[in-house]
């Protein structure tokens, strides 16, 4: 299950209902929902997409989107450092950005506006949605392994557009979950 760390704060959030009001007045969504018995994270990405229809459908017609996929990032992907490095810098959106986790770990950092950064560690079964404009970035954790279904408004995809003085150099790529809490559950700063 998710985490939210906020470093400001030095506060730790790991309960979905906490998780969830925490996220909602910015505008994020969180969700979990049930993993799959009957489809293999390790399924062809059209049994995932099919394991998984109803929810997108439900998605679909609540946030406008288009289309769906399923983005596959493990740590023999030729390239994976090239198209990380598209993730870790501050960006924005013109499109929601939504990712359900089908398998693996990774980090979102999130920026909005008039608010201290903060991040989320999603993991399978979570599902967030950034909505557009939002400042964030993306990053793995240790073992570089995520699968998760996107949803689209435009079928071309999003692009990015970086932010020229980002915070995501003075921020750390450290993945934390409950299951990754140091003794007595308090985070040790993200800032370098």
């Amino acid at each position: 299950m998710a985490a939210v760390y906020i470093p400001a704060q030095n506060r730790t959030l790991d309960a979905a209902v906490e998780i969830q009001a925490f996220l909602a007045p910015l505008g994020l969504t969180y969700e979990r929902w049930p993993v799959q018995e009957k489809c293999s994270p390790d399924a062809p990405a059209e049994e995932i997409l099919a394991a998984y229809a109803p929810e997108i459908a439900t998605l679909k017609e609540r946030g406008g989107y288009v289309t769906a996929d399923v983005i596959d990032i493990k740590p023999e992907l030729p390239g994976l450092d090239a198209l990380l490095a598209k993730f870790s810098r501050e960006h924005r959106h013109t499109e929601d950005e939504v990712r359900f986790i089908v398998k693996g770990r990774g980090l979102f950092h999130l920026h909005p506006e008039g608010h201290d950064v903060f991040s989320i560690t999603v993991e399978s079964g979570d599902l967030l949605t950034v909505p557009a404009g939002m400042r964030h970035w993306f990053d793995l954790c240790v073992d570089r392994t995520i699968r998760a279904i996107r949803l689209f408004q435009d079928p071309a995809g999003w692009t990015p557009f970086y932010e020229e003085q980002g915070l995501h150099n003075n921020f750390e790529p450290v993945c934390w979950g409950p299951s990754y809490l140091p003794p007595g559950g308090a985070l040790p700063g993200l800032v370098r």
